[in-house]
């Protein structure tokens, strides 16, 4: 199917699918992601040691909101599975965006602790131990305003647990 673009607001009485296989995308080496081929999807990461680089957030409005070709990307969600525990996995802006929000490490005997993302913050690092990212972790990260991702996120770790943020 083509690529559809609206202007005005949609309305679905019984909800939208999002479904099928075009709907889940394997991240399995280094990765600069984009909104047409990553956002939105669910991304599983098969790398232990991914540098999975977030688009940068463009939050120019355009000359008219039904411009098709707006390079605006404010809303643009990723959604990062662990398949293959981390070791080394990076999810990271392009340095200019920051990371507002936390995620919450947890781990094996049901414990845990809410890590909030300090105000220059552009990388969430997973270690598969003391940062998370053992398989089942997920993070999510929305395009919200010029240079803002929010990020949330469940990350399964072990041992004593250490903030999963930082700078690169």
């Amino acid at each position: 199917m083509a690529k559809s673009t609206f202007s005005g607001p949609i309305q679905s009485l019984a909800g939208f699918i999002s479904a099928g296989n075009a709907n889940v995308v394997s991240l399995t080496a280094d990765t600069s992601l984009t909104v047409a081929d990553h956002a939105g999807k669910v991304l599983l990461c098969n790398d232990a040691d991914g540098k999975f680089t977030l688009p940068s957030i463009v939050a120019t409005a355009p000359d008219r909101d039904d411009d098709s070709n707006q390079l605006n990307n404010l809303g643009a969600s990723f959604t990062f599975v662990v398949v293959t525990a981390a070791t080394d996995l990076d999810i990271k802006s392009d340095g200019t965006d920051k990371f507002v929000g936390g995620v919450y490490v947890g781990k094996d005997n049901a414990s845990g602790k809410v890590f909030i993302s300090g105000a220059s913050n552009d990388v969430l690092t997973m270690n598969g131990s003391t940062k998370g990212g053992l398989a089942g972790s997920i993070v999510r990260c929305t395009a919200i305003a010029s240079a803002k991702y929010a990020v949330e996120g469940i990350v399964l770790g072990s041992g004593t647990i250490v903030t999963p943020f930082a700078d690169a």
